[in-house]
């Protein structure tokens, strides 16, 4: 079953065409990969599916309702969840501190009741609490609930914006490219850890990855853009042998 499609999305600035014709369909439980060169759309595509952009024409589809046009807060209320690239953690605040605010998205009382601290607000406050600290425990973050998070190691920080996202209670996690900057250790904690996410909370994951190696490991299948357009879509195995995508992203000639 559908839980995300792209029918015929195409984001222009001026003249310039940064998603041409766009159409990706992501079932429910799969875990598919958005590949291609850097400036290929990826990121773009990303913006228009959770709002952060609207598409200049074409529609969004989630869950088989049109979400084209609405805002990112309304998208992630309806189960649409994402990370960045460059790491967007309150970096003042702690491991903990970051997962409430995320928990927050939720809350089923007011402004008045929480400044009054009404029986409602503290309830609903200590239940947040509750469900940040399971899923901390869940994803090995326990020790540092208390740290800053500037101060975790970069591994670690990118596994706490993922329990961040995981706090808004989604059914579609978009990772935009979770294993940047990472060394192979790294990448390989990265690998099982979004596994396990997967399975643990029956999710679907959508991602942006360069890493090769992660992104053929874990994807049940592959799009992959050149310049705003898909070339390519297949298993990894169909992804590899490629002739289009093996010249237009990595780069290996015809005879090699």
């Amino acid at each position: 079953m559908s839980i995300l499609k792209t029918e015929n999305v195409v984001m222009q600035f001026g003249g310039v065409v940064a998603v041409d014709s766009l159409n990706i369909e992501v079932n429910e439980g799969e875990i598919v990969a958005l590949i291609g060169p850097n400036g290929a759309g990826k990121t773009t595509a990303f913006n228009c599916i959770t709002g952060v952009y609207i598409p200049t024409s074409g529609r969004v589809l989630f869950e088989d309702q049109n979400i084209t046009g609405k805002s990112p807060d309304k998208i992630t209320k309806l189960g649409i969840a994402r990370t960045f690239q460059n790491i967007r953690l309150f970096k003042d605040l702690t491991v903990m501190e970051n997962v409430l605010i995320a928990k927050h998205l939720h809350v089923n009382y007011n402004f008045l009741s929480a400044t009054l601290r009404l029986p409602k607000a503290l309830y609903g406050e200590r239940q947040m609490k509750n469900e940040c600290e399971e899923l901390l425990e869940r994803l090995g973050l326990t020790a540092v609930k208390n740290e800053i998070s500037s101060s975790l190691p970069y591994g670690m920080q990118r596994h706490l914006e993922i329990a961040r996202a995981l706090a808004t209670n989604p059914k579609l996690l978009l990772l935009d490219e979770p294993a940047a900057g990472m060394n192979p250790h790294e990448t390989d904690e990265l690998t099982a850890f979004i596994k396990t996410v997967k399975d643990d909370y029956h999710l679907t994951v959508f991602m942006i990855e360069h890493h090769m190696d992660l992104v053929m490991e874990i994807s049940d299948r592959i799009y992959v853009l050149d310049f705003g357009q898909t070339i390519a879509k297949g298993t990894p195995d169909e992804i590899q042998n490629n002739d289009r995508v093996i010249q237009a992203y990595l780069g290996v000639q015809e005879d090699a």
